[in-house]
């Protein structure tokens, strides 16, 4: 049976090694089994650049390019955490990068797929701050940084978005229904797959639109199996 999955906010980092090794178990016993693997963004807890290495990026880069090489496509949308993770990398291991928005046909169903922080209209300062990183013009400049200066401007933007979510309320957090229905109904999609809220969930929305939220990854991994059969978290 042929089957698609699709994962998000992974979020890894070698503070963290249990998230890689669930990584690398997860494309070395499950992903051969698809037929195509999105990944919705946040793979990386942060990413400063193509140029910088380490032995966690280049074990993802490893595990991504030997699903490729068997023939399984891997595409990958930015998160709000590695939205500067560029061609460079996608090209070393055979992985497309896809627009914030991309409509996909899954066994004859048109479906809207996107990182989902676009869709958190309510917060306003992330939205604002969004706008700014976003900046062509911004991210050519900060890639040229020194190396270490780019990963100490990294840190203290992960400390503060730290701070920012300790004082910020829950809902404003989440997606705005509103907005989510109004982008569904642009895009003439019944289908909407998005991650960035952490919140593992399907959601029916009357009369006919199903939002499906992939979660995070803890103390186990979040994988959203798609087929003819229908959905179904694994």
């Amino acid at each position: 049976m042929k089957k698609t999955f699709f994962i998000a906010d992974l979020h890894l980092s070698e503070n963290q090694p249990h998230l890689t090794d669930l990584f690398v178990q997860f494309m070395q016993t499950q992903a051969p089994q698809a037929e195509k693997l999105y990944i919705l963004g946040d793979l990386f807890d942060f990413w400063i650049g193509d140029d910088e290495q380490s032995a966690l990026i280049e074990t993802v880069r490893q595990q991504i390019s030997q699903l490729t090489q068997q023939g399984i496509p891997c595409y990958f949308i930015h998160g709000n955490r590695d939205f500067l993770l560029g061609q460079g990398f996608a090209k070393s291991c055979g992985m497309e990068l896809l627009p914030t928005y991309q409509i996909i046909d899954l066994y004859g169903e048109k479906v809207l797929i996107c990182h989902g922080d676009t869709l958190c209209t309510d917060d306003l300062a992330y939205q604002q701050y969004r706008k700014k990183v976003q900046q062509k013009w911004l991210q050519w400049l900060f890639l040229r940084l020194p190396l270490k200066v780019r990963l100490k401007i990294a840190e203290k933007i992960r400390q503060k978005s730290k701070t920012d979510k300790a004082y910020k309320k829950v809902e404003i957090m989440d997606v705005n229904q509103h907005f989510v229905e109004q982008t569904m109904l642009q895009f003439k999609v019944n289908i909407l797959i998005h991650g960035h809220t952490h919140k593992q969930n399907i959601h029916q929305i009357p009369p006919h639109l199903t939002r499906i939220v992939l979660g995070d990854w803890g103390p186990t991994a979040s994988i959203l199996e798609v087929s003819s059969n229908g959905v179904q978290f694994i």
